[in-house]
């Protein structure tokens, strides 16, 4: 039988669950078919390969509440920036280009960019410029960089995301049509994330007891991670100035995700009280945290980084956005996550987001090994470069060739995912 892309897509879902559920392989037939026929491309290097170099992240404060609260963007943004290249000793000039998520954009979206590059200390013959495409707005950038070395344009560039949502509000969505009423799909865009995580529950069947056990799972993860220290590679430490609740103006360091409960329960979160909706099974518990925070990632093309005598964490094999209903958002992982495999044309994934694992029956270890959103928390423009640093430095630290996907839902019904691959030793 002729093997349509339908069936391709679903064979390497097969395959993936396969690979990452405990038990014995499939028959030798299988797995030479699926060694020749899936694994292809990724396995071979190449000199046009877009590859990562380097990524580091700030630690994640806590909204309105933590350390980050009186920090300006554009210096969250600076530390990172200046950090990835200063580690990897590398020249500003080189860059070809910058890209910053930003979901929360004041001053028309460039300037907070603009002046982080400026503040990073970089020459103002590199270009740099913001993109929004809501929560997967940090991955984005990454994408629209590497999407410029694959033309030819840039050789160079950094990707980056940042926000911070002490500063900025969600609350005003702006200029609309009075027409947006008369269209459902367009109406359904105004629903707040929170009834469409309610919408995607009551769809599916997910119970708030299956909510709060993730959420636990979340939290003892992060908490593991944080103890073990396995972040400390990735976050830049942020010396920053903060008013403190007597009013006056301290000085702070901040090197630690700050949403961290250790002893997160099921008993205490039981007691939460629905936060959307008086019936309802989302909670404050058990969803992703408002935050802030910022990310960068350098990449470029693998025959100039080779050049320049610099180190290669990863190699972007795949990526996909697409779109689902917006009242359903939160079911965009499920469907970007395939079509990015197929674009990548791997079976494997090491790390998963949660969205898909129940519908690929992933073990739940392999699905944010070092927590997520619900307890790291979620800066909106942030969060997809700060994936893709926690990621690749996870996979480095397991120190054997792998491959791993990050991925998000997104507001107003979409879904974006890529997949990376750490090269091994």
């Amino acid at each position: 039988m002729r093997e349509t892309p339908l069936s391709s897509a679903m064979l390497r879902l097969q395959v993936l669950s396969g690979h990452l559920r405990p038990g014995p392989p499939g028959p030798l037939a299988d797995r030479a078919r699926l060694r020749s026929s899936v694994c292809g491309a990724a396995v071979q290097d190449r000199p046009e390969d877009v590859v990562i170099v380097h990524g580091r992240r700030t630690a994640i404060g806590r909204a309105k509440r933590g350390r980050f609260k009186d920090t300006t963007p554009d210096e969250l943004l600076s530390s990172v920036m200046k950090a990835v290249l200063s580690d990897v000793k590398l020249n500003p000039h080189k860059l070809g280009d910058v890209c910053v998520g930003n979901v929360l954009q004041p001053g028309a979206g460039a300037l907070v960019a603009r002046v982080a590059h400026f503040l990073s200390g970089f020459p103002e013959e590199v270009p740099v410029f913001t993109v929004n495409r809501q929560c997967s707005s940090g991955l984005q950038a990454l994408l629209n960089i590497a999407g410029a070395i694959r033309s030819g344009t840039i050789d160079l560039g950094l990707a980056c995301g940042v926000e911070s949502m002490s500063l900025r509000s969600m609350t005003n969505p702006g200029d609309l049509s009075s027409r947006v009423t008369e269209v459902d799909q367009a109406r359904a865009c105004l629903i707040p994330m929170g009834i469409t995580s309610e919408n995607v529950a009551e769809k599916f069947g997910i119970s708030r007891e299956k909510q709060d056990a993730f959420a636990v799972s979340s939290h003892q993860k992060a908490a593991r991670a944080q103890t073990l220290g396995l972040f400390k590679q990735e976050i830049v430490p942020v010396q920053t100035r903060m008013v403190d609740g007597s009013g006056a103006e301290v000085e702070v360091m901040v090197s630690e995700d700050e949403g961290v409960r250790p002893g997160t329960s099921m008993e205490g979160l039981s007691r939460l009280r629905p936060a959307f909706s008086p019936d309802g099974s989302t909670t404050a518990g058990n969803s992703s945290q408002v935050s802030d925070g910022a990310a960068a990632v350098l990449l470029g093309r693998r025959s100039a980084v080779e050049a320049l005598g610099l180190g290669v964490l990863g190699v972007l094999r795949g990526s996909a956005v697409v779109g689902v209903p917006p009242d359903l958002m939160g079911i965009g992982p499920a469907v970007a996550i395939p079509a990015a495999l197929e674009r990548a044309g791997t079976h494997r994934s090491d790390q998963t987001p949660p969205n898909s694992a129940r519908k690929l029956g992933i073990p739940q270890h392999k699905v944010n090994p070092n927590g997520g959103a619900i307890a790291l928390g979620h800066p909106l423009g942030c969060t997809g470069a700060r994936q893709v640093v926690t990621l690749l430095h996870e996979l480095r630290r397991r120190n054997k060739r792998a491959f791993g996907v990050v991925s998000m839902c997104i507001g107003t019904g979409m879904g974006a995912a890529a997949v990376f691959e750490f090269p091994g030793p």
